[in-house]
Parts: structure tokens; C-alpha cells; sequence
């Protein structure tokens, strides 16, 4: 069987300034400017249109000091798409940067960890440690789409659609889970949080907001088999993938070609 072939792009929703030595769990004495982006990424191809991700609110934005740059609408309107055309949305993880907004997708269905429901409505969430990267409306409106009949759980590994598959990691969060693509290219992997940058993943340094350091460290050997090379990988909040890949400008919003060939 012929594996369909998809279009995939990174949009640049948001912006904060960190500090290099932030960003690692083990530190070293090399400091410097080293910012995170947000990003929301976009997969087509099939017939079909999927989100992955759907990131942080106005009131998020305002309320942790981040720089928004764009709303899901517009990021998907730079690209052609409305809201109403996205039939799924998987959200890796439920930290506030990437399951905010779930309201802007009236008719997709949401695709989720069992463990990741569970992580974030239970016991653990007893800590302010933890809590901290979890807004409760966003959790607790992803509750009422439950009741709804809109979310849909997986227990591990699935195939989402042919030539897009999700595949549980956790580390940085009990139920995390990175997306495959099959592309024009090859298979490329969408680490989210699994991999912030790429220094975190090549030099076997995790970002340092980690539930299991042991997880995260075995996620990085996941990824780097799912991928069909080190180029395939795109991490979830480094400003190189805007370096690395071709990207159009619309204003503010920059988004990557991730199934074109990095360009560096």
C-alpha cells in the first residue's frame, strides 16, 4: 500500500527571552540570550487537515510575560485554512503553551494520552511544582469536551491516518506524545516537548521542566529511531528551526516548511 505523502509547517505563535543556562539541566558556565519560541504545527495532505497543538491564550500570554504573536486563526489563515476545516487536533502534552484556545476548533476531534488526563487532574496537580505549567481552564474546558464526545484517548502507540502515527514518550509529562509524518521527504518526527531544542537532544541535556529525567532521556532514543535521520527531527521550541527551514512571513507570523529539506 502506497503510504500517503503530507505537507507539515511550524507556525511561530509566541516569543520569550530565556537565558541559555535556563535551558539545560545539567549547567555548564557558557551563559548567553537564548529564546524559546512557541510554535503550533499543521499536517495536510489526504483530505484531510490536523493541528498539532493548539497553544497559549491572550490571558496566558498576559499573565506569564510572553510575547503572542499570533491566535490559531490567524496562524491557519496565513496558510489558506479556517478553524472549521480542521477535523483533528492532537494535543501532545496539556501544559498551557500547547492546549490553550481549544475552543477555536468547533468541529475537531481531540486526541490525547489516557496518562496525560490523568497526570493532569490528579494527584500530581496537589504540587505547585507541576501545576505551574498547566492552566486550569485550559484542562478543565478539555473536561467539558469529554463529556462531549469530542475527545478521543490512546493508551500508548496509534495511527492516527495513514502516514501519521503518535507515539508516547512522557518524560516531560506523564502522558506526552510525539507525532510521525510521513512526508515528500521522508518521515520526519514532531518532538514537542520531548525535544525543546536541538542541543537538548544532542548533547543528551534535558530542558530542566521534566517529570522523569530517565523517560525523557529514553524519549530521545525514541525519536531518533521513529525519524528517518537527525534532519527529520523538529523540536518543539527552538528559534532554529526558522533558520533551518523555509519560511514565509505574513506580519508577525513566520512559518517553517517542514516537508521541504532543511536548508542549513
Amino acid at each position: 500500500m502506497t503510504i500517503p505523502v503530507y505537507q507539515v509547517h511550524a507556525v511561530r505563535y509566541a516569543t520569550v527571552d530565556r537565558r541559555a543556562i535556563d535551558n539545560f539541566l545539567m549547567r555548564d558556565a557558557h551563559d548567553g540570550l537564548m529564546p524559546l519560541d512557541f510554535f503550533f504545527w499543521v499536517i495536510r495532505g489526504n483530505g484531510r487537515t490536523l493541528v498539532v497543538d493548539t497553544g497559549f491564550s491572550a490571558h496566558s500570554a498576559r499573565r506569564r510575560n510572553r510575547t503572542l504573536l499570533c491566535t490559531p486563526a490567524g496562524g491557519l489563515a496565513a496558510l489558506g485554512i479556517t478553524p472549521q476545516e480542521v477535523a483533528d487536533v492532537v494535543l501532545t502534552h496539556l501544559h498551557f503553551d500547547h492546549a490553550g484556545n481549544t475552543d477555536a476548533f468547533p468541529a475537531a476531534r481531540f486526541h490525547l494520552q489516557d496518562a496525560e488526563m490523568r497526570f493532569a487532574t490528579g494527584r500530581c496537580m496537589c504540587h505547585p511544582a507541576l501545576s505551574h505549567f498547566f492552566e486550569v481552564e485550559d484542562v478543565t474546558e478539555l473536561v467539558r469536551k469529554v463529556y462531549a464526545g469530542r475527545v478521543e484517548f490512546h493508551d500508548g502507540d496509534a495511527e492516527l491516518a495513514p502516514g501519521i502515527t503518535l507515539h508516547k514518550v512522557g518524560g516531560h509529562t506523564e502522558g506526552l506524545q510525539i507525532v510521525r509524518v510521513h512526508t515528500a521527504r521522508g518521515w520526519i518526527v514532531l518532538a514537542s516537548d520531548a525535544a525543546h531544542y536541538y542541543r537538548n537532544l544532542e548533547d543528551r541535556n534535558p530542558f530542566p521542566g521534566i517529570l522523569d529525567v530517565g523517560q525523557m532521556l529514553e524519549g530521545y532514543r525514541r525519536i531518533e529511531r521513529l525519524a528517518d535521520s537527525a534532519q527529520h527531527i523538529v523540536p518543539g521550541h527552538d528559534p532554529e528551526v526558522r533558520s533551518r527551514y523555509p519560511v514565509t512571513r505574513h506580519g508577525d507570523i513566520e512559518i517553517a516548511t517542514l516537508h521541504e529539506p532543511p536548508t542549513c
